[in-house]
């Protein structure tokens, strides 16, 4: 199946083309021996499960996937308020986290006794940050920030999928706002994040599978620049790549690798239902995969999505980042695959046009409003 998402891209495509270059990883060290132990234990067992998706039945998937890992209670074991991460970068449903993904998710969750939350702060949308035309702009006014989020958990049936299920659902973007030390982050010294972030045991990245203008590959932890609150960072996280580029963040990986060590992952989900290739994330072809993937760790489940889809480690500087800084698994090779073979299901995607921030710097999410 090849269709196409609104493209966000169309307004940089026109003006960068002519800058587009390759970034050079420039790493800080030390991040590992500081990383918390969710990421850094080197002897910590890595599995992640390939399960396909047959007759359309995305719950049962999510189920078996899950299931693969040792169940719900042991990825959940010690956890017992989650939040749910989706992919909402617009209102755009081939662009996003189907919500089937999300409702097992938290069925599997609420069954085995836990509280479950649903957050994201959304990037852009058109009538609040961008127009028909393709052009964004940043803003960190909470008013625009509220409605928007509000009309894209709306519009892609969030709204209706909380509310049957008594569920939170958090808009990131604002509200009461903590601030986490880091200790040798890469671009930031500490991350303003929504309280909730800081009280919860497990934050659970359910990703779509996509290919990624700026990162290469959006995943588990490319998701988590979601967490950015835009009252604090604005929307379009254009300043806060600006902060990143400053530092020599390659591929957004700054961003990445300094969120992904401010918060409590561990299980993490990839909606490879519909995967999205070439120019990624809103503005590439969707490519039928019929495919879950989950992990107990969102490197780990990354590296798997990452090589189905085609890519080599060397190929996404936040994966190099990660390894440099000491985190695990270092290749697929050393993760424990169930279910299917990541031969069985591999593709060889269209890949993006990859954009260094500052090639677009001067066109993308420069204005405000």
């Amino acid at each position: 199946m090849k269709n196409h998402c609104h493209s966000r891209r169309k307004f940089i495509k026109t003006t960068a083309a002519a800058a587009i270059g390759s970034a050079t990883l420039g790493v800080k060290m030390g991040l590992g021996q500081q990383l918390n132990s969710q990421l850094s234990v080197l002897s910590e067992k890595h599995i992640v499960s390939i399960v396909r998706i047959k007759n359309g039945k995305i719950n049962n998937a999510v189920e078996e996937a899950v299931d693969l890992l040792g169940g719900i209670q042991e990825v959940t074991r010690g956890k017992e308020s989650i939040m749910l991460k989706p992919n909402l970068v617009t209102n755009d449903p081939n662009c996003t986290t189907k919500p089937e993904v999300i409702k097992t998710l938290a069925q599997l969750m609420k069954g085995a006794g836990k509280e479950v939350l649903i957050g994201e702060g959304s990037a852009a949308m058109v009538g609040f940050n961008a127009t028909i035309e393709g052009e964004v702009f940043r803003t960190n006014k909470r008013e625009i920030l509220d409605n928007m989020q509000n009309q894209v958990f709306k519009d892609l049936g969030y709204h209706d999928l909380a509310a049957s299920m008594k569920m939170p659902l958090i808009n990131l973007h604002s509200g009461e706002i903590a601030e986490v030390p880091l200790t040798n982050g890469y671009a930031f010294d500490s991350i303003k994040l929504h309280r909730s972030l800081t009280e919860i045991d497990l934050l659970c990245s359910v990703p779509m599978m996509k290919t990624h203008s700026l990162a290469t590959v959006t995943l588990a932890m490319k998701n988590l620049l979601g967490l950015y609150p835009g009252t604090e960072y604005y929307s379009v996280r254009s300043w806060l790549h600006e902060r990143a580029a400053e530092s020599g963040s390659p591929g957004v990986a700054y961003e990445i690798l300094d969120m992904l060590h401010a918060n409590k992952t561990g299980l993490s989900v990839i909606d490879a239902s519909v995967a999205m290739e070439g120019e990624g994330p809103t503005g590439g072809d969707l490519v039928d995969m019929n495919l879950i993937i989950a992990g107990t760790s969102p490197l780990a489940t990354d590296l798997v999505g990452a090589s189905i889809m085609g890519f080599e480690i060397s190929e996404i500087p936040a994966f190099v980042l990660a390894h440099q800084a000491g985190m695990t698994p270092g290749t697929v090779e050393d993760i424990e695959i169930r279910g299917l073979n990541i031969n069985d299901v591999s593709q060889s995607f269209v890949k993006p046009t990859i954009y260094p921030w500052d090639a677009i710097s001067n066109q993308w999410g420069v204005k405000e409003i």
